[in-house]
């Protein structure tokens, strides 16, 4: 006798997960239009106007001095406590760790590996760009000024851009650029411009970069996020690798054995045959003798028989006769009953 048992919600979200196609139909790749095109180029000419006027120390540099003779950390002491724990939205360990978690879930979910392969070329670009950047200029924070009225370039320094904005504009912005549809993207867009925004002005308010270092990380991050659809024929590319790499690999190691042998040192036991299996019965298997010593958590518990010891039923119907069918111990009604010789006296 077999006890049904009722899935668990664990087993429905995994059937659930099993029906997933290998990539959804209507998800699509971002490609590089026109009109990204104007956009990418308008930033690029942001993003050189900054650093120009960086260098010949404009009014955007007497604004950062204004900014940092203010003192923001002084003025609104009450938010010391709550700006000091946002600002980790924008430090790069910790963002990472926790994109890469719900990206990796949904490269999971829909068996594709774009998602994660993208969040790795827009990071990889994010170091190689404003790391080069950064070093490049050496431009020394507010902490650490010389001179006051000075841009502070190419002292050694390492704060422009700021590195927390454009992580922070790259890794919230790389939600909405892998969105499925156009209402997911407009609003992860508005969520991730509002995060780099504060995680920006917090930096600020902390006196750790000047306001320019945070202008330029974020036409830094945007210009990722914008040149990267140039690089998904590459993600398309490396994801076909891998998911041929992991195939080979597979199949290497269902080579070196049957899935269903038992292991080595695990005596094997062969489970009879019934007795009225026919030819038509599929061939038994061996079962090791670690798994035929656990009895099936589905039989019920009491004593069971096994198949020889039960009454074979036939095909020609039930093993209970039918109640008007003919006997040959029975006699009909009216019929009187047979003499039986009576014994000892």
């Amino acid at each position: 006798m077999r006890t049904k048992t009722s899935p668990t919600r664990l087993d429905r979200v995994f059937a659930r997960l099993d029906r997933e196609p290998q990539r959804p139909a209507h998800i699509d790749v971002p490609r590089m239009s026109r009109h990204r095109i104007v956009l990418l180029a308008g930033t690029l000419a942001v993003y050189v106007a900054i650093v120009w006027a960086v260098v010949i120390t404009s009014w955007l540099v007497r604004l950062d001095w204004q900014v940092m003779f203010f003192r923001p950390y002084q003025q609104w002491q009450q938010l010391h406590a709550f700006v000091d724990y946002y600002v980790v939205l924008g430090q790069r360990g910790p963002t990472a760790v926790m994109i890469a978690a719900w990206l990796g879930w949904r490269s999971w979910r829909q068996h594709t590996l774009r998602p994660l392969l993208a969040l790795g070329v827009s990071l990889l670009l994010l170091n190689v760009t404003v790391g080069a950047a950064k070093y490049g200029m050496g431009r020394l924070g507010p902490h650490y000024a010389t001179e006051i009225g000075s841009n502070e370039m190419w002292l050694g320094g390492d704060i422009f851009p700021s590195g927390h904005t454009a992580n922070a504009v790259v890794t919230w912005g790389i939600l909405a650029y892998l969105a499925s549809t156009p209402w997911a993207r407009r609003w992860l867009s508005a969520l991730s411009a509002v995060t780099s925004l504060g995680v920006g002005m917090a930096t600020v308010y902390l006196g750790t970069h000047w306001l320019s270092d945070v202008l330029l990380g974020w036409v830094a991050g945007l210009l990722i996020l914008l040149a990267l659809p140039w690089f998904e024929p590459l993600i398309a590319h490396a994801e076909a690798r891998i998911l041929d790499l992991r195939d080979r690999w597979s199949a290497r190691l269902g080579r070196r054995g049957p899935v269903g042998t038992a292991p080595a040192g695990v005596p094997v036991v062969v489970t009879p045959c019934p007795a009225s299996a026919g030819e038509d019965a599929p061939a038994c298997e061996p079962v090791s003798a670690a798994r035929s010593a656990r009895a099936p958590v589905y039989l019920a518990p009491g004593p069971h028989t096994a198949r020889s010891e039960r009454t074979p039923v036939t095909p020609a119907g039930s093993r209970r006769p039918h109640p008007h069918a003919a006997h040959p111990d029975r006699l009909g009604r009216g019929t009187g009953s047979p003499a039986h010789p009576v014994t000892g006296g």
